[in-house]
């Protein structure tokens, strides 16, 4: 049978996984000191961030420009992956979706 009272404590840490994971921000680098872009994203995917170092705007080389920051950006989200993953497995370990249906 479906219970109504751990769906609503379910639904209640769903929010606070995702709150939690709004507020955790990692960075995605690529390039060196001179030439490096930076992406901050929160661990619920959302970018909050792009720091482009100057030099990039002063070489003038958009295809440079172009892979450094796509490089960024999928190593900013796949280090959120593994955030929003590791708190999946500690929801997964510490409660989940266990008993809401009374079994």
């Amino acid at each position: 049978m479906f219970d109504l009272k751990k769906a609503m404590e379910m639904k209640k840490k769903m929010e606070e996984i995702q709150q939690r994971l709004d507020s955790i921000v990692v960075e995605g680098e690529a390039g060196d000191a001179a030439y490096k872009v930076t992406v901050s994203v929160t661990a619920s995917k959302k970018i909050r961030n792009i720091d482009i170092s100057d030099s990039l705007f002063s070489a003038g080389d958009k295809d440079h420009l172009t892979d450094l920051l796509m490089l960024a950006i999928e190593r900013g989200m796949e280090k959120a992956q593994q955030v929003s993953d590791a708190e999946a497995r500690n929801m997964a370990l510490t409660g989940g979706l266990g008993g809401l249906f009374g079994g």
